[in-house]
């Protein structure tokens, strides 16, 4: 039997939509065609489609075969700026956390409180409960589904031990899960019909009268921008970290344009002081250094020598990941480290565990470690800093049973969400899991609300495209500087890592506010010099650094007033966890172009604040 091969071009025209098939307005051609157009009740005339997908990453994969399996009447479509194996998913490849194995004492109520303690208590507790029950549950949908684990002796999933467990529960594919889960979840969207709009960037999302409408894209490769209809929206667009340009982990697509737009509609920015840094970027850039390596036993090292770890966990290396960055930046601050500056490291030493073991287990940062410090993970030490890495904050969520949101017809999942499951700190291994659960629920709870829905009037949305046509031809007016943006990119990166990383102050944090004010400014001046409407890649990171900018204000405005330590928000002038004032979510939200900060309660319901464990 001849090898079977699907190709990037089998990809492109089997399941993706020919921009050629999208009318801008007026011309009765759907994303699927005139024909759909009718059966699904959009008089209108506008490309439209039943179920529209912002993001292409695990949660936005998971949610349209969700959608799928639950109706394969509606059309979904998933809309996504680049190819959908280039995302977030690939780069979380420590492993995926699920209770698959009993026998050891776990179960799904450790699993919570261990999240729900690693998360400073910032997390909702009834939303952590139901997301580790199903968490287990989905390590055998994705088994299922084709990914590829490593495996045990008996041919089960094999199991790691990551930073905040108190058991062996995260499953893994050497230390590639992120890539290989994506590709199972792509693989399993393509083999049940989803759609794919390539090379399109969301703008805006429609609302009216209450309710959402539609959103706006731009095709990047043509330029074009126009309205599509949907009767429900799933925003899975990720994080924000890039907010930190110069230091993160996370793709240059991380842009945050779901929250950010999301915001603009009307929702709410939750807890965005919240955002995690790994402990182990390496030196040049910050580009991800797994937490397999702790986890299989790997070193952390300062210029003594030490193993350092000793000094501020019980856990060592396995501690939660604020606890290890900021005894990383503590050394380096107290001149145990490597280097000056932004360069400064200490280093992650592996050698021990011998070259099988690394080959097998860890060839991917084995392979990182070449490519970005030059060196081999066998013979020597890597030399590492934080990295800004994930997003704990995200759009406001009203539940997790279906992942919906105040406004009704728009839904949310994985890292672009809050609901909150990660509170002030994600544990290692539980954001895979997240994007999996929670894209999986928003899919059926944007299935179940567009089967009773009708398709809107459109003129919210429609409105939306024409000011941002207006926009690309005053922006895009070929008058501008080409540094002009990266410039100012760079500044921004600069100011957050200077002002809002790892220890925070309170001169630091209003230093940044005006700082962020000025960046705004001189952001609103800004003209692309490229007039050309194809490929105008230099407009699409116009409208990036426009969304950084503003996710960066909501984080310092809610950062200024949480008077206190908690999780990855370490404020150096308020040292201690005050739960009297400040159990409680920030949310920030705009009106009338103005953010305004408010703030809810967490959920407690199982676990008391006082580290008493599960019975």
């Amino acid at each position: 039997m001849s090898e079977q091969k699907f190709t990037r071009r089998d990809f492109l025209q089997s399941a993706c939509i020919s921009v050629s098939a999208l009318a801008v307005s007026g011309s009765g051609v759907s994303a699927f065609g005139a024909e759909d157009t009718k059966k699904s009740g959009n008089s209108k005339g506008l490309p439209s489609c039943d179920i529209l997908i912002i993001g292409s990453g695990g949660a936005g994969l998971r949610a349209a075969v969700a959608a799928r399996k639950n109706n394969p009447n509606l059309t979904v479509v998933v809309a996504t700026k680049m190819m959908p194996s280039r995302n977030a998913t690939c780069m979380a490849e420590g492993g995926i956390n699920g209770v698959t194995d009993f026998s050891n004492g776990d179960s799904y109520k450790l699993h919570a409180y261990d999240t729900v303690k690693g998360g400073a208590y910032l997390v909702d507790q009834d939303a952590a409960i139901k997301f580790c029950e199903l968490a287990g549950k989905a390590i055998a949908e994705m088994d299922f589904a084709g990914t590829l684990f490593s495996r045990t002796e008996k041919g089960g999933v094999a199991q790691r031990m990551m930073g905040g467990a108190s058991k062996r529960r995260c499953n893994f594919s050497a230390d590639k899960t992120g890539h290989i889960l994506m590709h199972s979840c792509l693989d399993d969207a393509i083999s049940h019909g989803v759609k794919f709009l390539m090379d399109h960037e969301l703008l805006e999302i429609g609302v009216d009268g209450g309710k959402c409408e539609g959103a706006v894209l731009r095709d990047i490769q043509t330029g074009e921008i126009y309205p599509i209809l949907c009767k429900s929206l799933v925003v899975a667009t990720g994080g924000y970290t890039r907010i930190f340009y110069n230091r993160t982990s996370t793709p240059y697509i991380a842009t945050g344009d779901g929250v950010a737009a999301a915001l603009r509609a009307g929702l709410g920015f939750e807890d965005p002081e919240m955002i995690q840094f790994h402990p182990t970027g390496v030196q040049n850039g910050g580009t991800l250094i797994t937490e397999a390596a702790r986890g299989e036993g790997g070193y952390l090292i300062n210029n003594k020598g030490e193993r350092f770890m000793k000094n501020y966990h019980e856990k060592m290396e396995l501690a939660p990941r604020d606890v290890v960055a900021r005894a990383i930046e503590m050394e380096i601050r107290e001149g145990r480290g490597y280097g000056e500056g932004l360069s400064s490291y200490v280093l992650c030493d592996v050698r021990h565990l011998g070259k099988e073991t690394i080959m097998k287990k860890l060839p991917k940062i084995r392979h990182t470690a070449f490519l970005f410090q030059d060196i081999d993970l066998v013979e020597q030490p890597v030399p590492i800093r934080p990295t800004a890495h994930y997003s704990m904050g995200g759009i406001e969520v009203v539940s997790i049973d279906d992942m919906s949101t105040k406004i009704p017809g728009i839904y949310v999942g994985g890292e672009a969400s809050c609901i909150s499951i990660h509170g002030a700190n994600r544990l290692g291994g539980n954001s895979l899991t997240d994007a999996v659960v929670t894209g999986k629920l928003a899919g059926e709870g944007a299935t179940k609300y567009a089967t009773n829905a009708t398709f809107g009037e459109g003129a919210k949305t429609v409105e939306l495209a024409k000011a941002w046509q207006a926009k690309f031809k005053e922006v895009a007016n070929g008058q501008g500087g080409m540094s002009d943006i990266y410039t100012l990119r760079e500044e921004l990166g600069k100011q957050n890592w200077d002002n809002m990383g790892i220890f925070r102050t309170q001169d630091k944090l209003d230093a940044l506010s005006s700082a962020l004010e000025d960046i705004q400014a001189r952001y609103e001046k800004i003209r692309v010099a490229d007039s050309n409407a194809v490929m105008n890649t230099a407009f699409t990171d116009y409208v990036e650094l426009g969304n950084l900018i503003l996710l960066s204000r909501c984080a310092c405005l809610a950062a200024q007033k949480r008077l206190e330590s908690r999780g990855a928000h370490t404020r150096e002038d308020f040292p201690k966890r005050d739960d009297a004032n400040f159990l409680k979510h920030s949310i920030v939200s705009m009106k009338d172009n103005k953010l305004e900060l408010s703030y809810k309660n967490v959920v407690v319901t199982e676990f008391s604040l006082d580290g008493r464990k599960p019975q």
